[in-house]
């Protein structure tokens, strides 16, 4: 999957799931971790870092 598609992906995400789409992305990463794919892993951990992006900073 090219940058591009994973920006699309997480901003798919974040239209469907909001503020629970980066939560969400974190679970993916653990299981793959669990499961012992790394490359899923990796993955997941670059879309949680484009939804981050998307959120922008916390404001409080």
């Amino acid at each position: 999957m090219g940058t591009s598609e994973l920006i699309q992906y997480a901003q798919a995400l974040y239209n469907a799931h909001g503020d629970k789409a980066e939560a969400e992305a974190a679970q993916k990463v653990v299981a793959a971790e669990e499961a012992g794919d790394q490359d899923e892993a990796e993955k997941w951990r670059l879309i949680r870092g484009h939804i981050k992006e998307l959120r922008g900073p916390k404001v409080t």
